[in-house]
């Protein structure tokens, strides 16, 4: 069991949270001797349940951390996921989209609210070196074998989603109505979210009226939360490009068509698009992520592919990137005398756009459990979310951010000068137990603020 996080045992830290302690204030000798006036508000039971649970949820996390899965591949995850919801005491069903997992804790009559973690993990090599970091390799959907991580925080999300449907289910006296536990898989791979919806979630299981989820941050300190009200993420487009040229000898080039040297000028032009074609009001990013084309140092190949992510906040942006990405592929490859080229949309999500409502209506829950000085608006970023499918039907939803890191990793880096890793690094980790204190506290506020008192 991991212990001593900077010098500061487990207990220390959700001692601290527990009396709303700032998050700059959680250091190795300091511990606030008692809760500040807005911190006085916040449920008398709710700290002492989360401090006697807290090591069963480190464990919960370290093994979702060391066993991590891919995208579609969360056989085991979900079977843990389910394991821990039915000892909570929910109505589980498996299966659902596949591989995802719908627990209910009913509570009488009252409105529904829906509580969604996501389960996958990436296609990355743990380069943290902690002692529980993964060494799991598998085979990707392509056939590669590549290493697996938990780089996304999904671990966090998860060990905080089992914490949160305990605390609930251990707290009936405070809520009325019914809470539905979403167990997601393949958020990474932006459809997972919308399998669930296709396989009945919300046909199946009763509709929310409200929708929430939480997200890592790995720029901000354990202990607080960042939220956005409106536009939070970007929609994310995958597009692959084919340019195809005619191939040969490379000490021959002019009996060629080369698609390598075509790929090269696509991929300058599309930089334009952005700079140029959008109005500089509206946010967008045009990314080449991947370029493969070729076999040997004197050989032109026929082909090049290209693989591109499109982010906006709304459709007709996204729509005239995808157009121009189509028509400058297209007249390159004329003017060069090129084959036609290849332009498909491989998968999309829309942008998360959280409910100006139902924001207004959970933030003061968090900052009567984190304190006012913890609970802070954030911009928002051009990241992606399969969670904004959970709008469907006009159910108002919310996402909002969890920080994972101690003051002193931050600290240390700024007067380094060193940019912190990010979400998808081979570097990031989270505070784990500090974090999920967090999570399971703000959570749970905001599920009981959403949910009348019980009669």
């Amino acid at each position: 069991m991991m212990r001593g996080w900077l010098g500061m045992g487990r207990w220390r830290w959700a001692l601290a949270l527990s009396m709303g302690a700032s998050a700059a204030a959680l250091l190795p000798a300091v511990v606030k001797s008692g809760p500040s006036q807005a911190d006085a508000k916040a449920p008398a039971a709710a700290d002492p349940w989360i401090e006697s649970h807290l090591d069963a949820l480190i464990a919960l996390y370290t093994q979702l951390h060391t066993h991590p899965e891919l995208s579609l591949q969360e056989v085991e995850t979900s079977k843990r996921i389910a394991e821990e919801l039915r000892k909570a005491g929910a109505e589980v069903t498996t299966g659902v989209g596949k591989l995802g997992v719908v627990g209910l804790i009913k509570n009488g009559e009252g409105p529904v609210v829906l509580v969604r973690t996501d389960m996958d993990a990436l296609p990355v090599v743990e380069e943290t070196g902690l002692p529980y970091a993964s060494k799991v390799k598998t085979r990707d959907k392509a056939g590669r074998e590549v290493g697996v991580m938990h780089a996304c925080g999904h671990d966090i999300h998860m060990a905080s989603f089992i914490g949160t449907a305990g605390w609930l289910a251990e707290h009936k006296d405070r809520w009325a109505g019914t809470v539905v536990l979403v167990g997601q898989p393949a958020e990474e791979a932006v459809d997972g979210a919308e399998a669930m919806l296709k396989d009945g979630l919300y046909t199946r299981f009763p509709k929310p009226n409200f929708a929430l989820a939480l997200h890592c941050r790995p720029d901000e300190p354990v202990g607080t939360v960042r939220y956005c009200s409106g536009p939070t993420l970007a929609s994310s487009t995958s597009l692959s490009i084919v340019i195809r040229g005619k191939g040969g000898h490379g000490a021959w080039p002019h009996r060629t068509v080369d698609p390598i040297v075509l790929a090269a000028l696509v991929i300058v032009d599309l930089q334009t698009i952005v700079s140029r074609e959008v109005e500089p009001s509206e946010p967008a990013v045009v990314t080449v992520g991947s370029i493969h084309g070729g076999t040997k140092h004197n050989i032109i190949p026929d082909e090049v592919k290209l693989q591109l992510t499109l982010r906006s906040f709304s459709e007709p942006v996204r729509q005239q990137l995808i157009a121009a990405i189509k028509r400058r592929v297209t007249a390159l490859a004329q003017a060069h005398q090129a084959p036609e080229p290849t332009v498909e949309i491989e998968e999309s999500t829309p942008p998360t756009i959280n409910t100006p409502e139902l924001v207004a209506r959970v933030v003061p829950a968090f900052a009567e459990v984190l304190g006012s000085a913890n609970v802070k608006p954030a911009k928002p970023v051009m990241g992606a979310e399969d969670f904004a499918l959970y709008s469907e039907g006009n159910v108002p939803i919310c996402m909002f951010w969890l920080g994972t890191l101690s003051p002193e990793r931050i600290k240390a880096a700024s007067s380094k000068g060193e940019t912190l890793p990010a979400l998808h690094s081979a570097k990031y980790y989270p505070e784990p137990g500090p974090s999920i204190a967090t999570g399971v506290r703000a959570m749970t506020a905001a599920v009981v603020k959403l949910l009348p008192a019980k009669p």
